[in-house]
């Protein structure tokens, strides 16, 4: 049973597979390699994954949900067609459309997966990943920072020695990361990034500007209009790569909007977002105790970072061109590719040594003499440590007939203990004495796949007292099961009906935002296309669904482009 690496991105998911000496890509059922992460349900209530419920995010912004990644480890809700799903639970259906299209791809069964996430995920964060494998199908042991995979994969297309800052701007994510290559080890010296930020920031940021410009309330608008201003944007942003200007326009209650923009109107409309790109940059190269200068080369990684204003800002920071030897939007999971054939103790790369690191401070409560009610946060294993690690600290009580020491677990960065994120608690009696005469070993040990083990000694006796902490996260095996069988439950369309229902979600997002003589010829193209679906003829379905997808390419280029086909030089 083969092992199967996946990126699981905020706006899209890949996944991979170590085959025939090197990291291969694997087709979903539309022959692509991204598959939108989103998830909807259609009006008979069956679930739609990826490219059709992408489609369907401006039709049916009710029924549909995206960059819920986000929200992994919150314990945030999200609410689709009158029901409630965790971030968690979203992304299982993800994972489980990813092993089926694996499967067909290898022709075998996939029970085992390394999965990718931010560097800056937190405990809850990682365990939320992992629990959306378990829902899925998948054995998850191996979680991955998406830095050290896409470093690895930079590793595998270039075998220079230096060391790299790793920019990973995704849909919703932005990691810094500062790696170091050597021969086939491949070390992280220190992270950074913004759980919060990410390509998604761009498209609001745009919205809101052309709302701004127009005379509009973007935050006043139904949900519907707001979700077509979105999509025009995040259009806009894409545009923009390719493009020097790019009109914007959007219909809202019978009335047409527009705007031109260009990279300085988009610099002004996200002046906030680049402030916030540079702080993890800076803390990143503070904790590696590095300077630009001692950075040889910046690896973008992630679809936002694809854009050509970013890349000017990083040239800017780093003073010198950025270039791509490997693609933003596969990097991650090609590196998780190879990741898999490490595991798999494949003889083409076992000489690959991947290390990680400890990405928040790990420690414990400590008492405090000013405010014996809040305690203090001890560090044990401090952020950027690489791993694994192990460290041990004694600790003596407090007050007079003291009969028990608990040692509270936290992970974070702050002054004070509940400022941090806590992960658990473990007790050790103790013989009621003098406050500091009797006392503990504790020691904090952290494996590569994110496992923290607790271990408490009596001082004086060397009784231990041991605990895995298991993040508030995970379900328990009941629990699984129960979940499990809920969501079997959901109806899921068959694969051989992605490309109908896509091509029909698309025509419908087209037809909203489409003016009256656009929508008549939609409206009868697509009446016509679902006659020829409707005669159950394969072949001439596949000759239907080949020229409506061409017409519908067609009206997406012109009609919703109030620019199109004037000459560049015309602008000026």
């Amino acid at each position: 049973m083969a092992v199967i690496g996946i990126d699981l991105g905020t706006t899209n998911s890949l996944a991979t597979v170590w085959k025939d000496g090197k990291s291969v890509l694997i087709p979903n059922s539309f022959n692509e390699y991204l598959t939108p992460s989103a998830v909807g349900f259609d009006d008979d209530g069956e679930l739609l994954i990826g490219k059709i419920a992408k489609e369907r995010l401006i039709s049916h912004p009710n029924k549909t949900a995206a960059s819920f990644k986000c929200f992994m480890g919150t314990g945030k809700k999200i609410k689709i067609d009158g029901r409630e799903f965790s971030a968690a639970e979203l992304s299982s259906f993800i994972l489980r459309q990813l092993k089926q299209d694996a499967e067909t791809f290898l022709g075998e069964t996939v029970e085992e997966a390394i999965i990718s996430v931010p560097a800056y995920f937190n405990d809850n964060g990682r365990s939320a990943v992992k629990l959306a494998g378990e829902l899925a199908g998948l054995k998850v042991e191996r979680i991955v920072n998406e830095p050290s995979a896409a470093a690895l994969a930079y590793r595998m297309s270039d075998d220079s020695s230096d060391t790299y800052l790793v920019f990973d701007f995704g849909g919703g994510t932005l990691d810094v990361s500062v790696v170091d290559i050597f021969d086939s080890v491949i070390e992280i010296i220190a992270v950074a990034g913004d759980n919060h930020l990410g390509g998604d920031d761009f498209n609001l940021a745009i919205a809101k500007f052309f709302c701004t410009q127009n005379g509009l309330d973007f935050e006043m608008l139904e949900p519907e209009q707001r979700a077509i201003i979105l999509k025009q944007s995040e259009q806009c942003k894409i545009s923009l790569s390719s493009n020097s200007r790019v009109g914007m326009m959007a219909s809202i209650d019978g009335r047409d909007y527009s705007l031109v923009f260009d990279n300085n109107t988009l610099l002004k409309a996200a002046a906030l977002i680049f402030d916030r790109i540079k702080a993890p940059i800076v803390k990143a190269l503070n904790d590696a105790e590095m300077t630009v200068k001692d950075i040889s080369d910046v690896i973008l990684v992630g679809g936002s970072s694809r854009m050509p204003l970013v890349q000017k800002y990083l040239e800017a920071l780093f003073k010198r061109e950025i270039k791509c030897s490997v693609s933003p939007d596969t990097a991650v999971a090609l590196g998780v590719g190879v990741v898999t054939g490490v595991k798999s103790r494949n003889a083409d790369i076992k000489d690959v040594v991947l290390t990680d690191i400890c990405p928040f401070t790990l420690g414990i409560d400590n008492y405090n003499d000013e405010d014996p009610y809040r305690p203090l946060f001890f560090p044990l294993i401090e952020r950027n440590t690489t791993l694994p690690a192990s460290v041990e600290h004694d600790f003596c009580t407090s007050v007079d007939k003291q009969k028990k020491i608990t040692i509270s677990i936290a992970q974070g960065e702050k002054y004070y203990f509940d400022s941090n994120l806590k992960l658990g608690e473990i007790s050790v009696s103790v013989p009621p004495a003098p406050a500091g005469r009797e006392g503990v070993t504790v020691r904090l040990t952290y494996d590569i796949n994110g496992i923290l083990q607790v271990d408490v000694t009596r001082i004086g006796t060397n009784k231990t007292k041991s605990k895995t902490i298991i993040s508030n996260n995970t379900l328990s095996d009941e629990e699984i099961r129960k979940k499990l069988a809920e969501l079997e439950k959901l109806k899921i369309h068959p694969r051989n009906n992605d490309e109908v229902k896509y091509l029909n979600a698309r025509a419908q997002r087209l037809f909203e935002e489409s003016k009256a003589d656009t929508r008549a010829l939609i409206r009868s193209r697509l009446q016509y296309f679902n006659s020829v679906v409707e005669s159950q003829n394969l072949r001439k379905i596949r000759e239907a669904s080949v020229n409506f997808s061409k017409f519908l390419d067609i009206i997406d280029y012109t009609d919703n482009d109030p620019f199109y086909g004037i000459e560049e030089e015309d602008y000026d």
